[in-house]
């Protein structure tokens, strides 16, 4: 098979030059040079060109389409793809080294005992997935795996195969015979990515490809990528804690305001069915410096207990530490309560961690933030069934929030007897929980009745 002429191109000009240079001769940009295929055009001829089947249709005329969706054995798995994998979709799974893909994906596909699995490892051996099959403790006897880098070879064994779904760990170990770059390159994975989209599309096979991410964090590859397929799922996490979150970015077939929540363990991957009992502390006694708040990630609501630590800065300049919770957020919160609420903290450390090992990004646990850095300030515990759900502005008030009485739900099916919510939430039914409900409009009125004697 000849070999495909390639070419290197400016993303930035458009300048091609056959060798990489670092830096683009035209525009004089560095690193915008990616090497891509050389196609010859042809001058189209419109006069010759015949109509083909395909005619415009309005939406009364177009089938709809009924295709039955493929159940995982993982409730996490389907609640994210939307209710499960819908064939022929070709799905992106990425995430940092060692948090967790291929045990996941080895879990997915073991769990299918009544579909044909082909499994395509181009970074361990067949010894060494059987050796973490063993570990989780599950067999199958429709999984076949096998270990392949070319990916005329792995289209070429699931054609005769014909399996229900595709598993390739990873797409940057793939390479095509076409491009004399190395695997991993943007043009191998380009290249790859999207003769296995036609190949899944053309056969209604269900795809998994595995992604590795860059230093920023992002997938790594070209853009490209995440526009190529159907879904993109994110398995984030920290590694010295057990749990994990699959965060859908992107699902052409389903919402991407859900995720799933699972847990480490010896034995693999266990899914978290209510993360609030898990990342809630079950110390009974009161300790100054914690806070419960409601948060929604998705759709999906749960508590998080935020911990905050406030002491005398032992060198000039005050330290602002946070885990979990956005850095430049957390110094915004402390300047409202400075300047708002008149507690001097410029010259104390402040540390902030969100337990479980978790990031939220949820606005509304900033009421919880501030309340727990205030009781690590002035030394004086939060009650233990209290918790917090509500957005702070820069003047002082409390915003608003989405979703209140799923988090007010929450709350109160944990037991909490006490939730502090926006005064400007109106038009939502609270009958029916067992919980007191305290609506406040700025900050020092949370403090007023939070710690009054």
């Amino acid at each position: 098979m000849s070999k495909a002429k390639t070419a290197y191109t400016c993303q930035n000009c458009n300048y091609q030059t056959p060798k990489w240079v670092g830096r683009c001769p035209s525009c004089g940009q560095w690193n915008t040079l990616l090497e891509e295929l050389i196609v010859k055009e042809k001058s189209p001829d419109f006069s010759a060109a015949s109509i083909s089947g395909n005619k415009p249709l309005t939406l009364n005329e177009i089938t709809p389409l009924k295709t039955a969706r493929i159940k995982t054995g993982i409730d996490e798995v389907n609640r994210v793809l939307g209710g499960g994998i819908v064939p022929g979709s070709l799905i992106l799974i990425g995430g940092e080294p060692g948090i967790g893909k291929s045990t996941l994906i080895l879990q997915l596909a073991l769990g299918l005992d009544n579909l044909r699995v082909l499994y395509a490892s181009g970074e361990e051996s067949i010894q060494q997935i059987k050796l973490r099959a063993e570990r989780l403790n599950i067999s199958s006897e429709k999984c076949y795996f096998i270990v392949e880098t070319s990916l005329e070879n792995l289209i070429a064994h699931s054609e005769q195969f014909k399996p229900d779904i595709l598993i390739v760990d990873s797409i940057q170990t793939l390479s095509t015979e076409l491009i004399e770059s190395s695997p991993g390159s943007v043009v191998q994975v380009r290249e790859c990515t999207s003769a296995i989209l036609k190949y899944a599309k053309r056969n209604s096979i269900a795809v998994f490809l595995i992604g590795h991410i860059n230093k920023e964090g992002s997938l790594a590859g070209p853009k490209v990528l995440e526009h190529i397929v159907d879904a993109v799922l994110q398995f984030e996490g920290d590694s010295n804690y057990m749990f994990r979150i699959l965060r859908s970015i992107k699902n052409r077939f389903g919402s991407t305001s859900e995720l799933g929540i699972f847990e480490m363990r010896n034995d693999g991957l266990r899914e978290v069915k209510n993360p609030s009992e898990l990342l809630i502390s079950k110390i009974n006694e009161e300790v100054s410096g914690t806070a419960i708040a409601a948060t929604v990630e998705g759709i999906r609501p749960f508590l998080v207990e935020i911990q905050a630590l406030v002491s005398s800065a032992a060198y000039g300049t005050p330290q602002r530490s946070s885990t979990g919770f956005d850095l430049r957020r957390l110094n915004m919160l402390l300047a409202v309560l400075e300047k708002r609420a008149g507690f001097k903290l410029q010259s104390k450390d402040v540390f902030l961690n969100i337990a479980g090992g978790i990031r939220i990004d949820d606005p509304a646990t900033d009421l919880a933030v501030i309340c727990s850095i205030l009781s690590s300030n002035i030394d004086i515990a939060i009650p233990h069934k209290t918790c917090f759900a509500g957005e702070v502005g820069l003047t002082g008030e409390i915003r608003a929030i989405n979703r209140i009485e799923q988090r007010i739900s929450e709350a109160s099916k944990l037991g909490f007897n006490r939730i502090f919510i926006p005064k400007l939430n109106k038009g939502f039914d609270a009958g029916g929980h067992n919980i007191t409900i305290d609506k406040a409009s700025r900050v020092d009125e949370v403090f007023r009745n939070l710690f009054r004697k």
